[in-house]
């Protein structure tokens, strides 16, 4: 691949000491970067008033669980609010897809030599149980919405 000698000499060393090391700081680094671009590739007050939005249509819903009609409501009012949500995601996401689509591969090719890494997962299982866990740390201390 086109991109392989220059992640084998940026994480190469690493993976060979610390297999497990190397994909948890590659997980990390993802993290971080899709973090940051969803930062500051969507307008973060219109996401948090959306979001206010979204739980509080839930709200409404819980106590309307017994009156069909003003739940049909509810419901075209979250899905509204959802797609409004989506329509803010779409350039972070496609931004996003870029540096996954090039690193991925060269993940895989050079882990499934180490098989399981991380509590009987391989290393595609390993770096969903990081990369979730740093996602979630990295949006709560940078305030991601």
């Amino acid at each position: 691949m086109v991109f392989d000698s220059f992640f084998n000499s940026a994480f190469g060393g690493l993976v060979t000491w610390n297999p497990l090391g190397a994909l948890i700081i590659i997980s990390f680094v993802l993290m971080l970067i899709t973090t940051l671009v969803y930062k500051y590739f969507t307008d973060q007050e219109a996401m948090k008033s959306l979001k206010e939005e979204m739980k509080e249509i839930q709200n409404q819903m819980k106590a309307a669980k017994d009156e069909p009609g003003k739940m049909m409501e509810l419901q075209k009012q979250s899905f509204s609010k959802m797609m409004e949500s989506f329509k803010h995601q779409i350039k972070p996401m496609l931004i996003t897809f870029v540096p996954f689509a090039i690193l991925l591969p060269w993940i895989r090719n050079t882990y499934i030599p180490y098989g399981n890494l991380f509590i009987g997962l391989g290393w595609f299982g390993t770096y969903i149980v990081f990369g979730l866990a740093f996602n979630i740390l990295l949006r709560k201390l940078l305030k991601v919405h």
